[in-house]
Formats: structure tokens, C-alpha cells, sequence
């Protein structure tokens, strides 16, 4: 009796033309499935505009001691105020009051540049832009910023004093690029 393999035997082992074409196929699917695929999931990228709004750039050279403006950022109105002396320590001063939402001012400013306090001006109540920006607006019982849509007075550091907001007004994220120029975002 001979042992020798049947043909049938060494074919099951080796490669066919047939599973090379059934890889084949399997990869031209793959590609194609991702070719038809790839524009519908870029399309959910934001667009140039939108990135464009996540970042702001201020020159604060033109901002005089006391002053503040108002510049917008991801559609939101932004405060910078150049506090004097005077407004940074009644700020400090007021660290120690019973706050609703307790945050001390060095909290709200960065670092060797407190004389720059920045947050986004929309009332954390209903979403109204405080007065307060300009030397002739109302400020409020503390001498910061008023909402006159529910009462809401802030302090000389944004700080929620009185009023049904509850919580202070927001920081954003923002960067010293130099001395004069903060990038917001």
C-alpha cells in the first residue's frame, strides 16, 4: 500500500486562485465602503468660519486704567476691565464675604496680571448681558456690574453679591501671548 497524498489533500493546504480572489474583493470592498464613507463623516467637521470664533485676540494696549470693554467671542459678549488699584483691593477685601459662590479673586485673574479681570458677560440667571461696562451704567449695590432683568448685583470681581443668579460670572479660558495681547478660547 502506498501512502502517497492525494491531490485533493495538497490543494486544501496551499493558496488558490480562488482565495486570492476572494481577498481581493474583500479589499476592494473595504476600500470602497471607506471611500463612500469618508466624505459623510468629514462633513461633520466644524467648518472654517466656526473655527475661526473659537479663538479671540485682544490688544489691550488701548485699554486705560478704570476702563473696560466689551469684545465677542463665540457670539458671546466678553468683559476686560483694567482694574486701578483701588478696584483690586476692594476686590481682595471682599474675599473674605459670604458669597453664594465662593471663589477669591485671585481665582478669577491669572497670574502677575491682576490688574486684568476678564469674563464672559452673560448673566448666569437667565442669560441677560449685565450693566456695568460703561462709567455711566448702573453697577449695583457692589460696585461691579447689574442685571436689571431680575436684580442680580455682581462685585468689582464678577462675583454674584445679591439677586436670584447662582453662580458668578464665568472666566473663560484665556492666555497672556504678551504683555498687551490676550488670545480668549
Amino acid at each position: 500500500m502506498s501512502t502517497k497524498p492525494t491531490p485533493a489533500n495538497d490543494q486544501a493546504d496551499e493558496p488558490t486562485r480562488r482565495d486570492f480572489l476572494y481577498l481581493t474583493a474583500a479589499a476592494f470592498g473595504v476600500v470602497g465602503a471607506g471611500s463612500v464613507a469618508w466624505p459623510l463623516i468629514d462633513q461633520m467637521n466644524p467648518a472654517a468660519d466656526t473655527l475661526a470664533l473659537s479663538t479671540t485676540e485682544v490688544d489691550l494696549s488701548p485699554i486705560e486704567e478704570g476702563q473696560a470693554i466689551t469684545v465677542m467671542w463665540r457670539g458671546k459678549p466678553v468683559f476686560i476691565r483694567h482694574r486701578t488699584a483701588k478696584e483690586i483691593e476692594e476686590a481682595k477685601a471682599d474675599d473674605s464675604a459670604d458669597l453664594r459662590d465662593p471663589q477669591t479673586d485671585a481665582e478669577r485673574v491669572k497670574e502677575g496680571h491682576e490688574k486684568w479681570l476678564v469674563m464672559v458677560g452673560i448673566c448666569t440667571h437667565l442669560g441677560c448681558v449685565p450693566l456695568g461696562q460703561k462709567d455711566t451704567d448702573v453697577k449695583g449695590e457692589y460696585d461691579g456690574w447689574f442685571c436689571p432683568c431680575h436684580g442680580s448685583h455682581y462685585d468689582s470681581s464678577g462675583r454674584i453679591r445679591k439677586g436670584p443668579a447662582p453662580t458668578n460670572l464665568a472666566v473663560p479660558e484665556y492666555t497672556f501671548l504678551n504683555e498687551t495681547t490676550i488670545k480668549i478660547g
